[in-house]
């Protein structure tokens, strides 16, 4: 989410200064690709550029098509065969092995819904939300584009009412509820209207307990990840904006008190590293009984037991599912020894639960690394 966050800051400017700008996002990929479908960039009409469609190798192919969209204003879907041994063949040097299909759209800032507007609207609120975008890959036909947004029960869009619009909802909805995208064709027309149906979920909410010097690098490599960090602590002198610009908020509290200061929703997850035994007691004890992914505990795995047998001798049940969401010692196991390592370790480890994976060598993994 942090792309579409740098894209919506990079649009505000853009509309400041009055620029036109075109949307570039990938809509399809078959076989590999350096990005997958969902990477986007947004492109100024004098030629800055703002996220990512691929690892470098299209960005400048890429730039002139947009050029183009936001002149004549219209949408263009672009196709890049990357499994043609001879690069020169489109000007670019690539060698992912894969076809890339992106959807340029010049964006009217007069219309409301245009794809920039319905980014924006489902980045006001942190909740599981659906986009729609249509697009034929005969690149001389019409391109729909993004055209419908779902997210709290609420749809908005241009997507006209009809057959079309009733099949695409229930996808919607079915994509909303598995929690997985999808690439569908619609109907028999041709050339064939396919919709990317995705699912975006709302930047990761860190919570450090602890305000110490080991939790600088683990703020500022989560901020560098676009994740969304508070840090808290009892310690007023440690606990200040100024030892942590990276993080979101900083707040002095009692361990107690934090979740009345803290709201938690399904992609809030907690590090407990204040080096105070019982401040992280306390905290992981309330936390024990609230619906939260992942709690990290900082420190050996002794510690960790000692902490659950005084929870379990108070009478709090720690059973498989508690147990579950609890990793400590936290982190993965990469050798970490410095404080830039150890946040590197567990913001990793973080990122493979919430993905559900499990963080092996890419080297080891049959079938694809990607998914929607």
């Amino acid at each position: 989410m942090k792309e579409i966050e740098d894209i919506l800051r990079a649009y505000t400017a853009s509309r400041e200064t009055g620029k036109k700008v075109a949307l570039a996002t990938v809509v399809h990929v078959e076989g590999s690709s350096y990005r997958r479908p969902g990477a986007r960039m947004l492109v100024t009409e004098d030629g800055e550029m703002t996220g990512a469609i691929s690892g470098g190798c299209l960005e400048g192919d890429a730039l002139r098509k947009a050029l183009l969209a936001i002149i004549q204003q219209q949408n263009k879907l672009v196709t890049y065969d990357t499994t043609d041994e001879d690069d020169a063949k489109i000007g670019v040097q690539l060698g992912c092995n894969g076809i890339v299909h992106i959807l340029f759209e010049p964006i009217d800032p007069a219309d409301p819904l245009n794809a920039i507007r319905l980014l924006e609207q489902v980045m006001g609120k942190r909740e599981d939300a659906v986009l729609v975008t249509l697009f034929r890959l005969n690149q001389a036909a019409e391109q729909p584009g993004t055209c419908l947004r779902y997210s709290g029960n609420d749809f908005a869009g241009s997507l006209e009412e009809g057959e079309l619009k009733t099949e695409i909802v229930k996808d919607v909805l079915d994509v909303f509820s598995t929690k997985r995208g999808m690439v569908k064709q619609y109907g028999d027309e041709k050339p064939a209207l396919h919709g990317f149906v995705e699912l975006l979920k709302p930047p990761v909410s860190l919570v450090i307990a602890g305000a110490g010097n080991d939790a600088i690098p683990l703020v500022e490599i989560a901020r560098i990840q676009g994740w969304h960090t508070t840090v808290v602590d009892g310690r007023a002198l440690y606990a200040t904006p100024a030892r942590f610009p990276g993080a979101r908020r900083v707040i002095v509290s009692k361990a107690a008190e934090v979740l009345q200061k803290v709201a938690i929703d399904e992609r809030t997850v907690f590090v407990l590293m204040t080096h105070n035994y019982n401040y992280d007691l306390a905290l992981l004890e309330i936390l024990l009984q609230k619906e939260v992914t992942y709690i990290g505990t900082l420190g050996p795995k002794k510690k960790l037991e000692r902490m659950l047998e005084e929870l379990a001798a108070k009478g709090i049940t720690i059973g498989d599912e508690e147990r579950a969401r609890i990793h400590g010692p936290v982190g993965l196991d990469i050798g970490a020894e410095t404080a830039e390592e150890i946040a590197l370790s567990v913001t990793a480890e973080i990122k493979s639960v919430l993905s559900e994976r499990t963080g092996i060598p890419l080297r080891e993994k049959n079938g694809p690394i990607h998914t929607l």
